[in-house]
């Protein structure tokens, strides 16, 4: 079958692993579907599995994406779930010790099909596409698990989106203005904060600006570049919540600052099975539809990488086939 696949580690230059071309048809084992993919989205974790990072040499060739979406071998449309957990785990997925996601021992989704264990599929509501479904299980869940579950805020409150144009940040101000609160971002170009008043930010900012006044909520996706100007803008009590450092991690956390104001600082990875349902729920009965920064062929991953490595995203990047 055809696929996109990491021929092997390379921590210095990961696009040197980037294959397009054929593999072995998969399996599938008992308990488990295929799903012919119809999309698959691009994620940073995909950078990192060229990397070498979360994956051991002996399991490459691997092919790359985490999430998509696909029909099963019945017909059924259906959207991936990305993180697979071990068989006897109880309790929420993102906590399980043994956990992993596609693309780590699994095989990912950008090839013609994927093999799933069964819990990892979920009905595709009608009224998203393909492609847009497949932006779901990453980014989308990222977003609605550091806003509805881990963040607190109250319709009316005030939050603060670190970055304007990746995935995570995009899907976090169309929830948030669909949530009822007041959505200011950080840029750092034009297009980039033109890009986020588009989807529903009240007000944006260059990256660093002193804010009118400070905000209830700061979400972050950033890390060292953005990190002092997110405990900066949170008011007293605030709290700050993480899902990535794609600058790097701040070796400097400003403890006097956080314990002085009772700052809260709570990290979130990913999303539950049910959270992704209850996802995919809202944006059907809101009628939220992601942003799709490019739409290519699977046979163009290439310039997909490209594009994200650089910066030059206006939202999601999605696969097709």
């Amino acid at each position: 079958m055809f696929a996109v696949y990491a021929k092997e580690p390379n921590a210095d230059d990961p696009l040197a692993s980037l294959t397009v071309g054929e593999r072995p048809d998969p399996e599938v084992p008992e308990g488990f579907v295929r799903v012919s993919v119809r999309a698959a989205s691009l994620n940073m974790h995909d950078v990192w599995t060229l990397r070498g990072v979360g994956i051991k040499p002996e399991q490459f060739p691997m092919i790359l994406g985490c999430d998509g979406a696909g029909v099963l071998d019945d017909g059924t449309e259906v959207v991936l779930h990305s993180v697979v957990n071990d068989p006897s785990w109880r309790g929420d997925d993102t906590l399980d010790p043994k956990r992993t996601l596609l693309t780590e021992k699994l095989q990912g989704t950008f090839a013609d099909s994927v093999v799933v264990p069964e819990r990892n599929v979920l009905p595709k509501p009608a009224g998203l596409s393909f492609t847009e479904a497949a932006t779901m299980g990453t980014a989308w869940l990222t977003a609605y698990r550091m806003l509805f579950t881990k963040s607190g805020l109250r319709p009316g409150q005030t939050m603060l989106v670190q970055g304007a144009s990746g995935g995570v940040s995009t899907a976090l101000v169309q929830l948030g203005r669909a949530a009822g609160h007041r959505v200011w971002v950080t840029g750092r170009t034009e297009e980039k904060r033109a890009l986020a008043e588009s989807l529903g930010a009240h007000r944006t900012f260059e990256p660093g600006a002193r804010l009118p006044e400070r905000v209830d909520a700061v979400f972050e996706t950033v890390g060292k570049a953005t990190w002092a100007h997110s405990l900066k803008s949170l008011r007293p009590g605030g709290i700050v919540v993480v899902s990535g450092s794609t600058s790097g991690p701040d070796p400097s956390a400003d403890l006097q600052r956080v314990f002085f104001l009772q700052l809260r600082v709570a990290g979130s990875t990913m999303g539950t099975r049910d959270e992704l349902a209850d996802l995919l729920s809202y944006v059907d009965l809101a009628g939220i539809r992601p942003q799709i920064g490019a739409e290519l062929p699977l046979s163009d991953a290439e310039r997909g990488f490209t594009d994200m490595l650089e910066g030059n995203t206006a939202g999601k990047i999605v696969f097709t086939r």
